[in-house]
């Protein structure tokens, strides 16, 4: 049996043994792109042929990250990275439970289309949704927030979507903002993210296909952190977010979404905690996306 072969048989095996509760493997998933097809024995070979696999070494990043971030003096930071196509994932800290900033407007807007398609919202729904997604509008997602439904809503869309960590804030906030407050996990940023390119998902290809081309448009200024970990040719559709803890005076910053290329397609979540400004956090959420992204693979000249 050639080394072809034995690397496609591997490759399929791990495809087959994912757990259920985690992310669709490409077997069951749409690339970002929204080609269609199932993972075939044909393409399984040629990915194998073309780029064996690397193989994910926990400890080696793990270390690679201390030393980064203990150099940074930032505050709590947690981050995950999944290879949808393989099923290959790593975690940092996957303990902690940060707040989503910003980011949490794309479980807004996924909420939102779980109740209503986006063709039979009314015009302004879908101006404060592109809003919302592309330039970060927080006046359009206090909207969206009332129209889900507020804290109840979100909570009972993140169970739709196997969240487990993910609850809304009711009531008055702190810090203004009661869907930036919400505490998170990567495990479930990245639960998120795979909905979104899974038939599985609770939502329809045609919303899923419109949040990631929301995604896929933020206004320049503001498709920082992931997209500072991809290569050259590979697509990327993000949420950040960022704000300043009125309790600690500190930022929170947050990248969230999905780099697509070569056959692969990465669900990427880092959080962060603590930064003295936000050009400091968002420094920091590039850097260790950065370094678990080398892992996965390597970039062509």
């Amino acid at each position: 049996m050639t080394v072809r072969v034995l690397l496609a048989l591997a490759l399929l095996l791990s495809l087959i043994t994912v757990p259920a509760d985690r992310a669709a493997p490409a077997a069951m998933a749409t690339p970002v792109a929204r080609t269609t097809g199932g993972v075939t024995l044909r393409r399984i070979e040629r990915i194998a042929a073309v780029e064996p696999l690397r193989t994910i070494s926990p400890k080696r990043i793990g270390r690679r990250l201390d030393r980064y971030l203990a150099g940074r003096r930032s505050g709590p930071v947690t981050a995950m990275v999944k290879d949808l196509t393989s099923g290959r994932l790593y975690r940092y800290h996957p303990g902690e439970r940060l707040i989503t900033a910003s980011s949490s407007k794309v479980l807004i807007l996924m909420a939102l289309l779980l109740k209503t398609p986006w063709k039979k919202l009314p015009g302004g729904v879908r101006r404060d949704a592109e809003q919302m997604i592309r330039a970060s509008d927080n006046h359009a997602a206090d909207r969206l927030w009332l129209r889900i439904g507020g804290a109840s809503g979100l909570t009972k869309a993140a169970r739709r979507f196997g969240l487990k960590h993910t609850t809304g804030v009711p009531g008055s906030c702190v810090d203004l903002y009661c869907w930036g407050i919400t505490r998170t996990s990567v495990d479930d940023q990245i639960r998120l993210m795979s909905a979104l390119v899974s038939p599985r998902s609770p939502l329809k290809a045609g919303e899923r296909s419109r949040v990631l081309d929301l995604m896929g448009a933020v206004v320049d200024g503001q498709d920082w952190g992931l997209s500072a970990a991809a290569c050259r040719g590979e697509r990327v559709a993000l949420k950040n977010g960022w704000l300043k803890r009125v309790s600690t005076g500190r930022w929170a910053v947050v990248t969230v979404g999905l780099i697509s290329g070569d056959g692969h397609d990465y669900a990427v979540a880092v959080l962060s905690e603590g930064s003295p400004d936000v050009g400091h956090g968002i420094a920091t959420v590039e850097g260790v996306a950065r370094q678990i992204m080398r892992e996965f693979r390597r970039c062509s000249a």
